[in-house]
This record gives C-alpha cells, sequence and structure tokens, in this order.
C-alpha cells in the first residue's frame, strides 16, 4: 500500500512539474506585448514550453509508445533546457561569438548522442547517466551567473549551480550505484528529486522575470542619465553628480577644473554634409575624448554640440594638459569620417568653497569658450576668473 501511495504521488509531482513550466506562461503573459518580443523573453517562454512537454509525456509513460517518452521527451528536455541558458546568457551579453556556434553544436551532438544510446545500448541505468551528464552540461555555461554585478543575479547562478551537481550526482548513482535514479521506480530518492526539481523549476521562472525586470529597470535608468546618441551623461545627470563632486572638494579644499567645448562650424557640416554626418561627428568626439579621461571625469553633452567635462581634483597643470592632448589628438589622429572637425575650448579651474555652484561657473567657462572662437576657432582659452 504504501508502494502504491509512493507511485501515485511521483506521478502527481511529475504533472506538477509540467504545471509549473506552464505557469511561466501565466506569468510572462502578464507583461506587455513589448515584453514579449523581447528575444530573450521568447526564448525563455519557448525553453520552458518544449520542458512542459517533456515533462507530460514522461507522465504518459506506458500510455503512449516508449520512443515518445523517451526519445522524444528526452529530446525536447535537452532543447528546452539549451534555450533556456540562451536566454539567461542573453542577459548577461554572453551569447556570442565562438561560444555560440560550439554550443549549438554540443546540443545536436547531445541529441544525436541519446539516440544512439537508446539504439545501441537501451538500459535504463545508461539513459539516466546519459541524460544526466548532457543536462549538467547544457546548464553549466550558467555558472557564469555567480560573477554577474548584482546579488539577485549571483543567487540564480548558484541555484543552476545546484542543478548541475545535482544531475551529475543522479547520473553517477545511476551508473555506478543500485540505487533506482528512475522517476519511475518508488522510494524516497525518487520523491526527493521529484520535489526538488519542482521547487527548482519555480524558482527558475521567478529568477529569470525578476532578473528582466532588474535588467529592464537599469536600461531605464541608464536612458535617463545618458544622452541616447553619445552615451555622455544628460544635463539633469551631470548636474546632480557635479555638484557633488564640488562640496567633496570643498571639504578637501582641492582644485576643480572645468572644461566647456564645442565642434567649430559644426552647422556648415550639417548643411553640407548632413545631419546623419553630423551626428557621427558628435559620436566620434565623444568617443575619442572620453578615452582620455579618468574614471571620476564627468563627461556632459549640453545640447547640440555643446559638450562639456569636470575634473574633480585636477589644477591648471593637470587641465591645461588635458585640453592641449584633446586638442592635438583631434587634430592628427586619423578618423574614418568623411569631414575633419576641431574643437574649442575654454578651461576654468578653481578652489570650490561651500557655496560654490555649477551654474556660476558654467557662465565663466562659457565665456572663455568664445574667447577661443574668437582667437580663430580650434584653440583654447582659459578664464583667469575665480
Amino acid at each position: 500500500m504504501t508502494t502504491i501511495n509512493i507511485l501515485l504521488n511521483s506521478k502527481t509531482i511529475i504533472f506538477f512539474l509540467g504545471i509549473g513550466y506552464l505557469l511561466t506562461f501565466i506569468l510572462i503573459s502578464a507583461y506587455s506585448r513589448d515584453v514579449i518580443r523581447a528575444l530573450p523573453v521568447r526564448t525563455f517562454f519557448l525553453g520552458k514550453c518544449l520542458q512542459s512537454c517533456s515533462w507530460f509525456l514522461v507522465v504518459l509513460r506506458g500510455d503512449i509508445p516508449d520512443f515518445l517518452t523517451i526519445s522524444v521527451a528526452n529530446s525536447l528536455m535537452f532543447i528546452g533546457a539549451s534555450l533556456e541558458s540562451i536566454s539567461l546568457l542573453r542577459l548577461r551579453n554572453e551569447w556570442r561569438g565562438g561560444f555560440r556556434h560550439l554550443y549549438r553544436l554540443s546540443v545536436l551532438l547531445s541529441i544525436v548522442g541519446f539516440q544512439l544510446v537508446v539504439l545501441i545500448h537501451s538500459k535504463e541505468d545508461m539513459r539516466i547517466a546519459y541524460s544526466s551528464l548532457i543536462m549538467a552540461v547544457l546548464l553549466a555555461p550558467l555558472y557564469r551567473l555567480i560573477k554577474g554585478p548584482s546579488p539577485l543575479m549571483k543567487i540564480i547562478g548558484y541555484i543552476y549551480l545546484f542543478v548541475v551537481a545535482s544531475n551529475l550526482i543522479r547520473g553517477a548513482t545511476a551508473l555506478f550505484t543500485d540505487i533506482p535514479a528512475s522517476f519511475y521506480t518508488p522510494g524516497i530518492y525518487q520523491l526527493f528529486y521529484l520535489v526538488m526539481s519542482y521547487i527548482l523549476t519555480i524558482l527558475s521562472i521567478m529568477g529569470f522575470l525578476l532578473l528582466w525586470k532588474e535588467k529592464t529597470n537599469q536600461e531605464l535608468i541608464h536612458y535617463a542619465s545618458y544622452d541616447d546618441l553619445t552615451g555622455a551623461l544628460n544635463r539633469r545627470t551631470f548636474m546632480s553628480r557635479a555638484q557633488s563632486f564640488l562640496i567633496r572638494c570643498a571639504r578637501k579644499k582641492e582644485a576643480v577644473s572645468y572644461l566647456l567645448f564645442d565642434i567649430d562650424n559644426f552647422k556648415d557640416i550639417n548643411d553640407k554634409y548632413g545631419h546623419h554626418v553630423g551626428d557621427l561627428v558628435l559620436k566620434d568626439v565623444t568617443k575619442r575624448i572620453g578615452q582620455q579621461l579618468d574614471e571620476n571625469d564627468l563627461f556632459v553633452r549640453y545640447g547640440g554640440d555643446e559638450f562639456g567635462i569636470l575634473l574633480p581634483g585636477k589644477d591648471e597643470s593637470a587641465s591645461s594638459e588635458l585640453a592641449e592632448r584633446i586638442k592635438k589628438m583631434l587634430e592628427t589622429a586619423p578618423s574614418n569620417l568623411p569631414v575633419a572637425y576641431t574643437i574649442s575650448i575654454g578651461v576654468l579651474t578653481i578652489v570650490p568653497d561651500p557655496h560654490t555652484q555649477l551654474e556660476s561657473m558654467y557662465t565663466k567657462c562659457d565665456q572663455a569658450l568664445y574667447a577661443a572662437k574668437r582667437n580663430g576657432r580650434n584653440s583654447i582659452f582659459r578664464s583667469l576668473t575665480s
């Protein structure tokens, strides 16, 4: 009587595993259509769908042909697990390069290998050992989540690492011991493995949705803080961060330098070559100057072709050296653009006090910039007012 109850409970758990995967559809469907169209979400969605089909086929073992419950079910599970891995790797921006081709090939070889095991040596223990090893291999790349930037991603990474270890243990158990590792053999081991599979299924679904929400929030913060064309800080974020630096430098009595520049004859570039080339110039100058800055330097696009750079802790000598380096770099470095360009720079250095405001620094630096323009452009002028 106890054996029958264990078997029935196990069948129920397998069935609810399939239901657990189907919950993905409901949870993801709660998002907007734009989110559903996102490639990582669609990939995860399809992966869980295939795994659901696999579990339902497992439930039907004995009522339908073994070809469906063994060959087809395991193949669907392999493909579903690989899609789950791919979706999470896309969230980490690590689904690229030669790794993609190697991973796809490994999925194909895994399916072919399983069919060969079924044809040549179709013993249940051998099938369990092989499929468990393949599941561990397909999910193993997700260990990279442990190195992720957020605590949530690290936790999800450890969950998948546990799944990989569980599959390896199950495979070794089937291959080297007499302990039954089959889903269909009643026992405590069977129930434990199925219950853990159910819990991990729910955790993986919740984890993916939380990671996707976290990524979306990070992107929203980025778009709210940075100029979408050049990648420089936008004015609002720059003002907030710059004021914090001014307060800190005032407390430490450190110098702060401020560079304000724009592109010489930028309107002529737009009129002659078109706004597309003008945009390329803006992106080019941002990229090239950004490579000259230190980690704490703040780079802002005010609008149009006007940019500013706040240099906390840099005195007159350091800021003048940077301005000259930028000017020469733009004059001499080769560019793939159809037009050459130069910039004019206004420079200001002060030792701020607790009442120093960035707006006043901007006004003085703007006057220096116009002086640089009057000097014939492609020049640097330092404000003498502190």
